[in-house]
């Protein structure tokens, strides 16, 4: 194993007048007729087509807009929208003027919202909807700096290119001429796993550095052969921006901005994607989908027996083994019974998965592979501008997240911490000197708090983060993590939380699947209908999840092991404050809300 290792290549050089708008307007001087964009616009399952060259002249009138409502160079401005055509463009747009974008998740409160717009001295901000736009609004008279609210439903682009007409192409070039690489691009708030959100300075370097060698390291997914993705990660979130900027900065990518989920699957089928990003929970959806499809006959064996086909024939090749003839004959079988309607439901152009944003269970990830699509894993902060390394299509060893980009470091800390240096790392945090001081070594690292380890070949495994390890009243060192991902891959939980610091045992708390649920509970003489606190006491529902607790434990010591669990009759929400915008659980909050249950239910009430 390494403590150090520098991916070969230089790191990115560029020019001081690389900025993110740039990367538009290099792709429109290649190929500026050819379709970029794929909008929702047509009703369902049919997509407009817009080109480069259409785009950036919206992107333009925007900008001159901005320009003519006072936005100067540096001004901070806030976009509260779901993902979308307009995000898109009035992010182009912001940076083609200077002005800082400030990003707010479309599920954030109006006292979010607020003390985001404040601490970052909003002067316009942007909603999308009229809900969102009101949620603004009631918050405006506590917003000092905040001068107006545009609503994008209210036709806010319209008004915007009106505006604009005042403003000529040299004015507007001038503007642009006046951002340089190193300029503020953006503040983008940390989703508040670990306390308070932070303001993470990101730079038009960080983000334009990390879109070309991440494009370069991953040509094969965001270069080659026609890509297209079809994008529903929201734009507030530095890995779902990143991936936009590294469409559009291709040269035929085309990117699809889809605002919700509700006919996902359908819309993967008329858009026809060739590689998709999502977080962990999509994808196991889509397998839990595709098994209840199934049902319990003989299709649900057949399925079943080629799942564990698929992530036997992943392991092997990961190994480097060569396959038997009755392999080979068995997974050509499966491909025609059941692998290729797995694929088909992501699109029928589907080439690759990427999965980011948490850690996603080794056999989900054998499984794709298994089946075709290779699953490509990364790993990065909203302080790197999302990815700073990830599986290379060529390399990718699942239980990895890959290298860092050609040029970047990491190394592994005394303690264990994983440590990475490199052009995308942020500046600082908004206002928070201290805190900027405390996550920089002396030497210019930047420490994640995640616990790693690195390879020979600079492979970097996530074993743990550094504030999550729980230490048992008998003094033993636990990484809840992993038990989490073996009891999460029970089909009926949703979430699988371990407690247990300073406690005399490793305790879980569950939540359940309702999506899951609904055809699991008639398979076992249940109605579908019953309460999720009857549920959360009986007996068949106890005995499913203990399955996977006892698989967990096997991995396991027996003082580390799960010694007992109990099911909630409640979700973890980002309402109670337990799930981030990202869908991370915020463990201290689940400590604090359920604080009762660990104590009476899992406990006795004895610390």
């Amino acid at each position: 194993m390494l403590s150090e290792y520098t991916t070969p290549g230089a790191s990115i050089e560029l020019d001081d007048d690389q900025i993110i708008y740039s990367l538009l307007t290099r792709r429109i001087e290649r190929t500026g007729t050819d379709t970029v964009i794929a909008s929702k616009k047509l009703g369902p399952g049919r997509w407009q087509d817009i080109t480069a060259g259409e785009f950036h002249a919206s992107v333009v009138s925007a900008a001159k807009g901005l320009i003519a409502l006072g936005i100067a160079k540096g001004d901070a401005v806030t976009l509260f929208s779901s993902t979308r055509l307009e995000w898109g463009i009035l992010d182009f747009a912001l940076a083609a003027v200077g002005a800082v974008s400030v990003p707010i998740y479309d599920t954030d409160s109006a006292s979010q919202a607020q003390r985001i717009m404040n601490d970052s001295a909003v002067k316009l901000a942007i909603a999308d909807n009229r809900e969102r736009y009101d949620r603004l609004d009631s918050v405006k008279d506590n917003c000092p700096s905040l001068r107006q609210i545009l609503m994008i439903d209210g036709n806010a682009l319209g008004a915007l290119e009106g505006l604009g007409v005042a403003v000529s192409d040299e004015e507007l070039g001038e503007r642009t001429a006046s951002v340089h690489v190193d300029d503020l691009a953006t503040i983008v708030y940390t989703s508040g796993s670990t306390g308070l959100p932070k303001g993470v300075e990101l730079t038009h370097r960080n983000f334009v550095s990390i879109t070309i060698s991440a494009s370069q390291a991953l040509h094969e997914i965001v270069l080659d052969d026609h890509p297209r993705l079809l994008l529903f990660l929201p734009l507030a979130h530095c890995f779902a921006r990143f991936i936009q900027y590294a469409s559009i900065a291709s040269d035929d990518g085309v990117v699809g901005y889809l605002p919700d989920t509700k006919s996902l699957l359908p819309d993967l089928r008329s858009f026809g994607p060739t590689y998709l990003l999502g977080v962990p929970r999509v994808f196991e959806k889509v397998y839990n989908a595709a098994s209840h499809k199934a049902g319990m006959g003989f299709k649900g064996r057949l399925f079943l027996k080629a799942a564990e086909a698929a992530r036997t024939w992943s392991r092997k090749e990961q190994a480097g083994e060569s396959h038997t003839i009755g392999e080979i004959a068995e997974h050509a079988k499966y491909e025609a019974l059941v692998y290729r309607t797995v694929r088909s439901a992501l699109g029928p152009n589907i080439r690759y998965v990427a999965c980011g944003g948490a850690p996603l269970s080794l056999d989900l990830a054998h499984f794709y592979t298994g089946i075709g699509l290779p699953m490509i894993q990364g790993y990065g902060m909203t302080e790197t501008a999302a990815p700073f390394a990830a599986t290379r299509v060529n390399d990718n060893v699942i239980g990895t997240v890959g290298q860092p980009a050609p040029g970047s470091s990491v190394r592994i800390s005394e303690d264990g911490e994983l440590q990475v240096k490199g052009p995308n790392v942020f500046r600082g945090y908004h206002n928070l000197p201290e805190k900027t001081a405390e996550v920089f070594t002396e030497d210019g690292w930047l420490r994640t708090g995640d616990l790693a380890s690195i390879d020979d070949a600079g492979r970097i495994s996530i074993t743990g983060r550094k504030k999550d390890i729980i230490i048992t009243a008998g003094g033993k060192n636990v990484s809840p993590i992993p038990l989490e991902e073996e009891i999460s891959k029970c089909p009926i939980v949703e979430h699988a939380v371990v407690v247990g610091d300073q406690r005399p045992f490793i305790g879980a708390l569950i939540t359940l699947d309702p999506e899951t649920l609904a055809q699991w509970l008639p398979k076992h003489d249940l109605s579908a209908d019953t309460p999720l606190d009857r549920l959360a006491l009986n007996a068949a529902v106890h005995d499913e999840i203990q399955h996977y607790v006892d698989a967990a434990n096997s991995t396991v010591s027996r003082a580390e092991s799960v010694r007992k669990f109990v099911v909630l009759d409640t979700q973890l929400t980002q309402e109670n404050k337990c799930l981030t915008p990202s869908l991370k659980v915020v463990r201290p909050a689940v400590n604090r809300v359920f604080a009762e249950v660990i104590d009476r239910d899992l406990y006795g009430g004895k610390r």
